[in-house]
Parts: C-alpha cells; sequence; structure tokens
C-alpha cells in the first residue's frame, strides 16, 4: 500500500462523512469514496475492498438509527439480509471471472430509468401502499440478485434496492430507506468477507473512512427520520442521475470506448 500523508487521510476522512451523510439517505456514497480513494494511488481492486470495509460503516450506522427509531424490524429482516449477504459473495467471487463491459455501460441508464420512475410519481410519500409480490419470493429472488449485482459491481446498489422496495414491496419512502440499509448493509458485509480474504483491503485507510462515515450517516439517517420523504426524494433522485453522469463521463466506461469518446 502507498503511504498516504496525513492531509490526505484527513481529505479521505471528509469524503467518508460526505458519502456516509449521503448514502445513509439516498444512496450514493460510492460516487464519492471510490473515486478519491483511485485519486489517492490505491490499485482498483484494493479500492472496491477497501470501499466495501468504509461503506460497512456507515450502511450499519444508518441501519440501527433506522432500527432504533421503530422504522426497520431488524430481527425480521434477518433472513432476508442473510440472502443479501449470500448474493454479495457470489458475486464478489465472479467478479474477476465475468466480463462487466455489457454491465457497466447499462448502468448509467438504469440509474437515469430509477430517476425518472421517483420524479414521476408526485404521489409518492412514506404511506406503504400494494404489493406486487409476497415477501417470501422479495427476499428469496430479488434480495440476492441485488446482493449478487454489489458483489459483482456496487455502484447503485442502495438505488435498486429503493426501487425494488417502493415498486415490489410497496414500501413508503421512509420504509424504503430504513430496509435498504440493512440490506445495504449486509451485502457490503458480503463483498467485504471475500475481498478480505484475499488480501485487498487497505485497513488503516478502511477503518479511518470508516468512522467517519459512521457519524455521517448518523446524522443524515437523523435528518431522514425528521422529514421522511420530503427529504429522500430530492435526494435520491439527484443521486442517482449525478452517478449516472459520472458513470458516463469516466473514460474508462465502455460505451465511451465502444464510441470512440
Amino acid at each position: 500500500m502507498p503511504e498516504l500523508a496525513g492531509e490526505l487521510l484527513f481529505f479521505l476522512a471528509v469524503a467518508g462523512f460526505i458519502a456516509g451523510f449521503m448514502d445513509s439517505i439516498a444512496g450514493g456514497g460510492g460516487l464519492i469514496t471510490v473515486p478519491v480513494l483511485l485519486l489517492s494511488g490505491i490499485g482498483p481492486v484494493e479500492t472496491l475492498g477497501t470501499n466495501k470495509l468504509q461503506a460497512l460503516f456507515g450502511s450499519g450506522s444508518a441501519a440501527w438509527t433506522y432500527g432504533s427509531k421503530g422504522h426497520v424490524d431488524i430481527r425480521r429482516q434477518i433472513p432476508a439480509a442473510i440472502m443479501a449477504c449470500a448474493g454479495a459473495v457470489v458475486g464478489a467471487l465472479l467478479a474477476t471471472l465475468l466480463p462487466g463491459d455489457l454491465l457497466r455501460a447499462l448502468l448509467p441508464f438504469l440509474l437515469i430509468a430509477i430517476a425518472l420512475y421517483f420524479w414521476r410519481k408526485p404521489d409518492m410519500g412514506d404511506v406503504d401502499r400494494h404489493q406486487r409480490i409476497t415477501p417470501f419470493a422479495f427476499g428469496l429472488i430479488v434480495v440476492p440478485l441485488i446482493g449478487f449485482y454489489d458483489g459483482l459491481f456496487g455502484p447503485g446498489t442502495g438505488s435498486f434496492f429503493m426501487l425494488a422496495f417502493v415498486a415490489l414491496a410497496g414500501h413508503g419512502l421512509l420504509k424504503a430507506t430504513a430496509h435498504t440499509k440493512l440490506l445495504n448493509f449486509a451485502s457490503n458485509m458480503g463483498g467485504f468477507v471475500v475481498f478480505a480474504l484475499v488480501g485487498a483491503v487497505y485497513w488503516k485507510v478502511g477503518l479511518i473512512m470508516g468512522i467517519a462515515q459512521f457519524a455521517g450517516a448518523r446524522v443524515g439517517a437523523g435528518l431522514a427520520v425528521r422529514n421522511g420523504s420530503r427529504l429522500i426524494k430530492p435526494m435520491l433522485i439527484i443521486a442517482c442521475i449525478a452517478l449516472a453522469l459520472r458513470l458516463l463521463a469516466d473514460p474508462a466506461n465502455p460505451l465511451r470506448i465502444w464510441l470512440g469518446l
């Protein structure tokens, strides 16, 4: 690992705090942490592993805050969390074997579609709606699929969980956010275990950023609990569009390479 100066570690901690705040409300914290880790001189694989470590603190902090406020029954969600973790383990194991170019090219458009979905639903609030899938099927099929994606690639996982909880499980935005953070914590754990086993985690950086992200997530989750859909909906839309633009602007994006941009 490259030796990082104290000023750079402080900068990474600040990035972790901002990412934790943003991720606890609308997801997309990786939009901040992954680029800054890469810019600090850490390699791509180690960036993914270290990012999983620090993300555990943020998603865990947010999940605990929402649970303590009664917005998610953590014990009842343990089976779904196990499925999310298992899906992420499989995804992380296959990350080096499966071509991800098509997924990377399509992801920005999927995120824009999610933003449009929430923007076009002006009556969407914190009230639960009709379920389109049984909780058993949701936990058995939808949750591990999103967890698999998190282990395989990662960006936008929180947005995909949010969309699934709102569109399929019928949750209101606040309840969907609370459940998303718990399952995102589980999928982060699955991916982290795999990266840690192969030695792709920089512990010092991950722990410093993780502590900062824990604090940011506490602040963000507290605001989300108090403001509900009035805060969550616009931040979710902004986070999806920002992440999509960030991915499209990346010179390594396969779509730009294919188009010769």
